[in-house]
Formats: structure tokens, sequence, C-alpha cells
């Protein structure tokens, strides 16, 4: 399955921004979506993940109840919608399809090519 990440940009702390990762190649809802992110100098991170049918989601700590991870199928494309932003989101962001309901980027077998999201104080 190839994967499109796109929505990032510039926004000051308390904005909100929404990614969009758009799906094509293989059958979407065959695929657990989750969002990843990778600031400078660190270890890429956990953001969400939600299962093929949307039933089930999962959130970083440092996210939860600011961030909404959804996806329609019938788009194939998962979203994450992200509120009340802070500085410390800024990194790329990066859009992964799996065949397990997983935290760990390792069982990620399918990767976007990131988007860049700055929150500026």
């Amino acid at each position: 399955v190839q994967l499109q990440a796109s929505g990032g940009g510039l926004v000051q702390a308390g904005g909100s921004l929404r990614l969009s990762c758009a799906a094509s190649g293989r059958t979407f809802t065959e695929y657990v979506m989750g969002w990843f992110r990778q600031a400078p100098g660190k270890e890429r991170e956990f953001v969400a993940v939600i299962s093929w049918s949307g039933s089930n989601t999962d959130y970083a700590d440092s996210v939860k109840g600011r961030f909404t991870i959804s996806r329609d199928n019938a788009k194939n494309t998962v979203y994450l919608q992200m509120n009340s932003l802070k500085p410390e989101d800024t990194a790329v962001y990066y859009c992964a399809a799996s065949v397990r309901f997983a935290r760990k980027d390792s069982e990620y077998a399918y990767w976007g090519q990131g988007t860049q999201v700055t929150v500026s104080s």
C-alpha cells in the first residue's frame, strides 16, 4: 500500500491542524492505520492508532484529549485532527499501515513520506 501524508504547516500555539493520509494500492480496510512523529534529534514516537473499522483508537498520553484520529474507508484516508497545539508538538508526522493494532513502529510495514508540523510559541 502507498501512503501520502499532507496537511502540515506552521501554526501558533493553541491552534489547530488536520493531517490527512491517502492510501492506494491495496484494500485500505485490511490495515490498521497509525500516526507517528519525529522531532529533530529525537527518536520517532507513537502518536495515535485506529483499527480497520474505526471502532478502536489509542493515543499517546502526550496528545490524549487534544488529538483525534479518524478514517474514511470510502475515501481510503485517515486523518489526525490536532487541537490545542503546543510547541513540543513540532515534528515531522508520518502515517503508517499495519496488520496489527500496535504502538510499536516496528509493527508497521508501510510508511508515508511525512509532513512537517511547526508550532510557534
